[in-house]
Parts: C-alpha cells; sequence; structure tokens
C-alpha cells in the first residue's frame, strides 16, 4: 500500500473547517479504494500562531515542510491582522520557497449549479487558468521611502525574468495540449506596459513553435474579462501573471457559480518540493462558525492532490461524488442551497462508498 505524508495547514477563518470536511471525504477515499493511505500532520500556523508568537509559521515553518509529499492549506487572513502580514508570512514563503511556480485553478459548471451568466450551464465553461506563481507582481520587490512625510514614495516593482515566462509558458502549452481542444489562450497587458508584457508575448510566441498542435491566441486582459463573460466557450486553457491571473481566476469563479466551488493547485512541476494545495475562496470571516462553508472547493483542490500524487483513480472517484451530490441540490447557501457543511460532506462521503469507478 502505498503511503503519502500529508500536512495539513487549516490555517484561519473557515481554513479549519473545510480542511476538516476535505480530510473526512480523503479518509472515505482510503477505505473505498484500498490501495493508498494519507498520513496526515496538522500544523497550527496562521493568524492565531501569530497573535501569540508574532510570527505566521516558526522561521524553520519550510524546513518541517519538506519532507511531505504535499501540503493541505485552508486559508490565510483575519480582519484584525493586516492582509500583508499574513499573505506574507505563511502563503508566500511556502509558495515561492518552494518555487512551486505554476498555480493550477481548473474552473467549470458543476451540475446543479446555476451561473449567473444567462444560457450557460454544465459543459460550456469548461477552463482551466494557469497563474504565473513566483515573480511578476507578487514578487515582493520595492518599497517605501519618506515614510509619513508629503513625499512618500512606496514602489511595487514587477520582475519578470526569461527562465520564469518561460517554465510557465510551456507548462501552460503543455497542459493545452494534453485537454481535448488543444487551445490556449496568453493574457498580457502588452499595450500599456511595455517591457515585461511585450517579453511575454514574445516568448509565448516562441514556446507555441514547440508545440504545433495547439492553437494559442492572446488578450489584452481589459479585454479579456469581456470575453470570460460574453463568449466563455471560446476559451479553454489560460495563462497569465501573477496579478492578472489572480483577479480573472476569481472572476471565473464567480462565474460558474461561487468562489466556494473554486481550488487551486500550488505547483512545483520538478517535484523537488512538496505541492500546495488550497481552495481559492479566502478565509471568508463572515461565515467562520456558521458550519455553511462551501466545500465542494476544498474536494475538488483534494482531488488535484490526488492526482499529483498519482492517484487519478481516486481522484476521479471524489469528482464523481461532487458531482453527484450538487446535482441532487446537496449545496450550501453560496450556490443557492439549504445544506450545512457537513450534511455536503456526509453526502459525498455516500456517495465515495456507493462509487463503483
Amino acid at each position: 500500500m502505498k503511503t503519502y505524508k500529508i500536512a495539513a495547514i487549516p490555517a484561519d477563518g473557515i481554513g479549519p473547517e473545510v480542511i476538516a470536511a476535505g480530510l473526512q471525504a480523503l479518509e472515505a477515499l482510503e477505505r473505498r479504494d484500498g490501495s493508498f493511505k494519507l498520513e496526515v500532520e496538522h500544523f497550527d500556523w496562521g493568524s492565531d500562531y501569530y497573535k501569540k508568537h508574532g510570527v505566521m509559521m516558526p522561521e524553520d515553518g519550510r524546513d518541517q515542510l519538506k519532507p511531505f509529499d504535499a501540503i493541505f492549506f485552508g486559508a490565510v487572513g483575519a480582519p484584525d491582522v493586516p492582509d500583508h502580514i499574513t499573505l506574507w508570512g505563511l502563503r508566500l514563503p511556502i509558495c515561492q520557497g518552494f518555487d512551486q511556480y505554476a498555480n493550477v485553478r481548473p474552473t467549470k459548471i458543476l451540475p446543479g449549479i446555476t451561473s449567473p451568466l444567462a444560457g450557460v450551464g454544465p459543459g460550456d465553461l469548461d477552463w482551466v487558468i494557469v497563474r504565473e506563481n513566483s515573480e511578476g507582481e507578487y514578487a515582493g520587490n520595492g518599497g517605501r521611502t519618506h515614510r509619513g512625510m508629503p513625499e512618500e514614495v512606496g514602489t511595487e516593482v514587477a520582475i519578470f525574468t526569461r527562465v520564469g515566462v518561460t517554465r510557465i509558458m510551456r507548462y501552460a502549452f503543455k497542459l493545452a495540449q494534453s485537454r481535448p481542444r488543444k487551445l490556449l489562450t496568453v493574457v498580457t497587458k502588452s499595450n500599456a506596459q511595455r517591457f515585461g508584457m511585450v517579453m511575454w508575448d514574445e516568448i509565448a510566441a516562441e514556446v507555441a513553435q514547440e508545440f504545433p498542435d495547439v492553437t494559442w491566441d492572446k488578450m489584452l486582459v481589459d479585454a479579456m474579462t469581456v470575453r470570460m463573460t460574453l463568449k466563455p466557450k471560446s476559451l479553454d486553457t489560460i495563462v497569465a501573471t501573477n496579478l492578472h491571473a489572480d483577479i480573472l481566476s476569481d472572476l471565473a469563479g464567480a462565474l460558474a457559480g461561487s468562489l466556494g466551488v473554486a481550488p487551486t493547485a500550488n505547483i512545483d512541476p520538478e517535484r523537488r518540493y512538496p505541492s500546495m494545495f488550497e481552495p481559492i475562496h479566502g478565509s471568508a470571516f463572515d461565515i467562520t462558525g456558521k458550519g455553511i462553508a462551501n466545500p465542494v472547493a476544498t474536494f475538488w483542490t483534494a482531488a488535484q492532490m490526488l492526482e499529483h500524487l498519482g492517484e487519478a483513480k481516486a481522484a476521479a472517484r471524489l469528482m464523481e461524488a461532487v458531482e453527484k451530490v450538487t446535482a441532487e441540490g446537496i449545496i450550501t447557501p453560496d450556490i443557492g442551497g439549504m445544506a450545512t457543511t457537513q450534511q455536503v460532506t456526509d453526502a459525498v462521503c455516500e456517495a465515495i462508498r456507493m462509487s463503483n469507478i
């Protein structure tokens, strides 16, 4: 039996609730499948840890995580801790420190979930957004001078390297090549940002030559929001910078019905370090503790984790169970239902037990 070591970091807000739901589903998969085992270790890092220790995670946090096969992450952010502290204190040091340069965010309309787009249903919107996850606008370069003075200056420097752009572009082309439509859209803002973004366009054209079977086009990010909304069927695989893809993937989640169903994988494609899997929705403190957090994004994220670990059959079984449950209308209030987090989780676990895959 294969054994995988999983580091669970529930962190903030609804994170502990949805990670608990995800682990319950994974345990059901273990029992149903019988060919693998997950050894899960919990880490109490996050905003509460920060309030006690002055840091979001220990100084040797990454060293503690390095031996694991994957990281299962909840959410980060708290109303009484500045966002730049929570993000730069936990999530980004893990992503950047482990060079998880491919952030992969699939989006589709699940059965039983209504998109806000008129006349669009399951099968009409089926995208994967690939976000460059190591540099760009979130590289952390910049600073502030003359603090508090009228002449105070703040700079945020976007860093784009040929290595960074080439590897994410190659990853996106390979992903597009593996999907039925073999279609990729490259998103930039190269009309106004004439250096880094023009380099993105040029490298996209270079890498495209390695993939003659992939059809590709490019869009300016503002025009892309219009295309996503008005022509969702025209899109399949999408690649964009750290900032642009961050924004577009939230729009994608909303167009699919809710951020509560949107998953994320932070991948080190070279597998030098553990990859990290997290739902998109964030800490959602407005519903924390109410028992109504949508666990679907976490289930889908868990499926991405299983695929990365090589357990494709178990991943397919999990997604089949999720789609069966949403089709039956067992859904949380954010997508128009009345079910609690636990009711959705119990239904998914039962569907896993009854699965014939």
